[in-house]
C-alpha cells in the first residue's frame, strides 16, 4: 500500500526526489520547505525550486521560519504521516518532529557518510580532492547526519567534474535511491546500519572569503577550488583595469597546466596562470553583470598581457 509522505527540501537538488516520490504512487500529504527570498536586483521573493515544483502538483506547501514552535510541531504530527522524506531542507528537525511519522524520517545525503557530514558535502568533496563520493538514504535522528544508513550508491569524481555537475548526477541516482527506500519500509524490509565511529569529516557552509583565488597555492589546489564552487557561488580573482581601479572576475572553468611563474603571473595569452606549484588555465570565466565567456572572448574585450600579475 502506497505511504503518506511528507516532503522536506528547498533547493533544485531536492525537485527529483520529490518527483519520483510521486511517480511511485506514494501519495504526499504535504510539502515543507524554506519560505521565499528576496533576490536578483530588484531583490523579488522568489519560491524554492521545491514550492514551485509543489503547488504545481497541487500539494499543499508549508514555509515555516523554524520548527521549533510548538504549534508548528502540531501542525506536522497533526498530518499523520508514514515517514516524512528530507533533502536538502535546510532546518533542524527537532526530536517533536522526528518523532511524528509512524515508521520515521529518512534523508537523502550527497555524500558516503561519515565522511562530510554537514550543508556543503559535494563543494567539500571536490576541495578535498576526492575521486569518489555517494548518496546516501539514512533514518534521521537527533545528531547532525549521524542516523544509520540505509542504502548508499558510490559515485565517481572526475578530475574536471564540477559541483553542478556531481549535484545533478547525485540528484538523479538518489531520487531512485530514496524510491527504493520507500519501497523497501513500505513492505517492512528496510534495514539500517550504524555509521562507523572512524573517518567522520564536517562540510561547512562555504564561507565567502573561501572563493577568493590564493595563486600561491598549488594548481591542483586552485583548480579544485574553481570545481567546487562552479557554477555558485564561483571561485573569483582581480585583476588591474585601464583606469588604476580592479574588477572581480569569476572563474566557472579551469584546467591544469604546464608552466611556471610568480603566483599569479599571466603566463601567455591563452589565460594560463602560475600557481605556487604549476599552473591553471582559466577556460571559462565571467565579468560582473555579464555573462561567462571562454578566456578567449575575455581577453578581447579585458586585454591582459603575458606577464601581467593578478592579486
Amino acid at each position: 500500500m502506497p505511504l503518506k509522505i511528507v516532503f522536506m527540501g528547498t533547493p533544485e537538488f531536492s525537485v527529483p526526489t520529490l518527483e519520483a516520490i510521486l511517480a511511485a504512487g506514494h501519495r504526499v500529504a504535504a510539502v515543507y520547505t524554506r519560505p521565499p527570498r528576496a533576490a536578483g536586483r530588484g531583490m523579488v521573493e522568489q519560491k524554492s525550486p521545491v514550492q514551485v515544483c509543489a503547488e504545481a502538483r497541487g500539494i499543499p506547501v508549508a514555509t515555516p521560519r523554524s520548527l521549533k514552535v510548538e504549534a508548528e510541531q502540531e501542525a506536522f504530527a497533526a498530518l499523520e504521516a508514514d515517514a516524512a522524506v528530507v533533502v536538502a531542507y535546510g532546518l533542524i528537525l527537532p526530536k517533536p518532529v522526528l518523532e511524528a511519522p509512524r515508521l520515521g524520517c529518512f534523508n537523502l545525503h550527497a555524500s558516503r557518510l561519515p565522511r562530510w557530514r554537514g550543508a556543503a558535502p559535494i563543494q567539500r568533496a571536490i576541495m578535498a580532492g576526492d575521486a569518489e563520493t555517494a548518496v546516501t538514504v539514512m533514518r534521521i535522528e537527533e545528531g547532525l547526519d549521524t542516523g544509520p544508513v540505509c542504502l548508499a550508491e558510490p559515485v565517481a569524481i572526475g578530475p574536471d567534474m564540477t559541483a553542478g555537475e556531481l549535484r545533478d548526477v547525485l540528484a538523479r541516482l538518489g531520487s531512485r535511491l530514496m524510491v527504493e527506500a520507500l519501497a523497501r519500509l513500505e513492505h517492512g524490509r528496510l534495514a539500517a546500519a550504524p555509521q562507523s565511529p572512524d573517518g567522520a569529516t564536517y562540510a561547512a557552509k562555504i564561507d565567502k572569503a573561501e572563493a577568493r583565488i590564493d595563486w600561491r597555492r598549488s594548481a591542483r589546489e586552485v583548480h579544485n577550488l574553481v570545481r567546487a564552487l562552479s557554477p555558485v557561488p564561483g571561485a573569483w580573482f582581480e585583476a588591474a583595469t585601464v583606469d588604476g581601479g580592479f574588477e572581480r572576475i569569476k572563474v566557472l572553468g579551469s584546467a591544469l597546466a604546464d608552466g611556471s611563474g610568480t603566483p599569479g603571473e599571466l603566463l601567455d595569452s591563452a589565460l594560463t596562470i602560475a600557481c605556487g606549484m604549476g599552473a591553471v588555465r582559466l577556460m571559462r570565466v565571467q565579468r560582473a553583470g555579464k555573462r561567462a565567456v571562454t578566456a578567449a572572448e575575455f581577453l578581447r574585450g579585458f586585454p591582459l598581457a603575458k606577464g601581467a600579475r593578478l592579486t
